[in-house]
């Protein structure tokens, strides 16, 4: 039992490094800067994000699909992002499953929500996406 309670203890540095990078991540989208918003996601080139179109893979296709979708310049088209954690799962010394809800609040009241399946990777740089799955 103690070295159940000290592995998670040992890994809620990492599960705070993750959120935060969530929330900065957030913040970006919400600032209209979809490179803060992308900064979560790792550079690898096999980084991917499942779609309800089909699979993206590296991170500059996936800007590139999010500044097709939505207009980063205009706050109310664009709407604000938040998550909401659901699970978060250490695999490993170097990689974590994180899950949660996003929700999209528009200016009209309108909002989008689902789930989203996040791997993270620890790299140099810190806590990285390196899959995403967004419903």
């Amino acid at each position: 039992m103690w070295m159940v309670l000290a592995a998670a203890v040992a890994m809620a540095p990492d599960q705070v490094a993750i959120e935060a990078a969530m929330a900065d991540s957030a913040a970006g989208w919400n600032a209209g800067d979809v490179d803060r918003f992308m900064a979560a996601y790792s550079d690898a080139p096999e980084a991917s994000f499942v779609t309800a179109d089909g699979l993206v893979r590296g991170k500059p296709a996936m800007i590139a699909r999010y500044r097709a979708k939505y207009d980063f310049a205009d706050a109310a088209k664009r709407g604000v992002l938040s998550f909401k954690t659901l699970d978060y799962r250490p695999l490993g010394p170097a990689h974590a499953l994180f899950i949660a809800r996003y929700t999209l609040t528009y200016a009209d009241g309108r909002t989008v929500s689902g789930p989203t399946s996040l791997v993270f990777r620890r790299e140099k740089r810190g806590w990285k996406i390196v899959a995403d799955h967004s419903g």
